[in-house]
């Protein structure tokens, strides 16, 4: 049975919150509004747009408890986000970054391209049969600048202890960037009790939005080191007053916020960020670990399945993988059952959100054993 919130078609199991989310019903209703005021009286309420960009900010501020809405700027994707920090800081050669070899392309490349400047990307082995913590600690070294992983491994779903990596870093004098996007919107946050500099997410996945608009909280401390690598009317102090002709960039995180804002993309997150907080996050996160946990153990008891998640490090997402035929075509095979997956890091992964239920989760592993019966595996 569907959520009252959602929308989806009944036949349809939506198991991929982890790559686009979809939006609830006030969401597209405050889109629809949003572009029919548009359509029929162009900017003529202005004010209000800025005060829900404003009511935005604070429910932002909330769902990381950050110390201020300040922290919070609006950008385009975790992708800008991260960039602003990799080309921002003030590197020297032989630095080095210590991340993990699970993450996504976006908390991997902007690193990378810092091999010109001298600066090391070093990739800790997370399945090397000790913490994954300490398999990020062991490569860190008097030239290590920053720490930066993903809060939830995007392919093997595996969840980090972020307020250990937090501690570590202050104790070594460490800066510490979070790539949330795979739990936010899933997961409680605390930026505070994580003790990051850095923190980033799109709105598109867990957090149900549309695409092209994100987050990005930063320290006072932590922007201070950035160089700004955007210019423009919005970024600056005194934003607004346009026939001022001396300027400098504003305090707050509005800073990395170069030119005009996202508008519909800023109703479309507000509403979503509202359901997700009527909803309550410990509510949601509840039912995300009930759903995720329910899908582990019914996979382990399964001998033609292996999981591929670590079960003792699960947040949302449930990877796993046939033992004896190609994921690829069982995918496939799920797909045209409308089991709506993805296939990532060699298997098969299930990222159901608070709305789905056990009910539909049984039917997407009866599909998966149907596929497998369907190929001659039999179990």
């Amino acid at each position: 049975m569907s959520h009252p919130a959602f929308e989806l078609e009944p036949d349809l199991i939506y198991l991929n919150h982890a790559g686009v989310g979809p939006w609830p019903r006030a969401t597209k209703q405050a889109v629809s509004t949003f572009a029919a005021e548009n359509a029929r009286w162009g900017a003529v309420d202005y004010p209000r747009w800025l005060a829900v960009e404003k009511r935005l900010r604070k429910r932002i501020r909330a769902l990381l408890n950050a110390p201020s809405s300040d922290d919070i700027a609006l950008v385009k994707n975790t992708s800008e986000a991260i960039s602003f920090v990799a080309m921002g800081l003030d590197w020297h050669d032989g630095d080095n970054v210590v991340t993990s070899n699970e993450e996504f392309p976006s908390n991997r490349i902007p690193w990378e391209a810092l091999r010109d400047r001298g600066v090391e990307l070093r990739q800790a082995d997370l399945a090397a049969g000790k913490p994954a913590e300490d398999a990020l600690f062991d490569l860190v070294d008097r030239r290590t600048r920053l720490i930066t992983v993903s809060s939830v491994q995007y392919a093997t779903g595996r969840r980090m202890d972020l307020e250990r990596i937090g501690e570590f870093c202050r104790r070594r004098g460490l800066l510490f960037c979070v790539d949330a996007i795979q739990s936010l919107g899933a997961l409680r946050a605390d930026v505070q009790a994580w003790q990051a500099d850095f923190v980033m997410a799109d709105g598109h996945k867990w957090l149900l939005a549309p695409e092209g608009l994100g987050l990005f909280y930063t320290t006072p401390k932590a922007r201070d080191r950035l160089q700004l690598l955007e210019y423009g009317w919005h970024m600056v102090e005194h934003a607004g007053d346009y026939d001022r002709r001396d300027w400098q960039p504003a305090t707050s995180a509005r800073r990395f916020e170069c030119g005009s804002p996202n508008m519909l993309g800023i109703f479309g997150l507000e509403a979503s960020l509202a359901l997700l907080q009527e909803t309550g996050m410990e509510t949601v996160e509840r039912q995300v670990l009930a759903n995720a946990a329910w899908l582990i153990e019914r996979i382990q008891a399964d001998p033609d399945l292996e999981l591929l998640t670590p079960p003792d490090r699960h947040a949302g997402i449930v990877t796993f993988c046939p033992r004896r035929d190609d994921p690829a075509q069982l995918f496939e095979q799920l797909r045209r059952q409308k089991v709506i997956c993805a296939l990532r890091g060699g298997g098969i992964r299930f990222s159901p959100h608070f709305h789905n239920d056990t009910a539909q989760l049984d039917q997407a592993l009866i599909q998966v054993r149907r596929g497998l019966q369907g190929n001659g595996v039999s179990g």
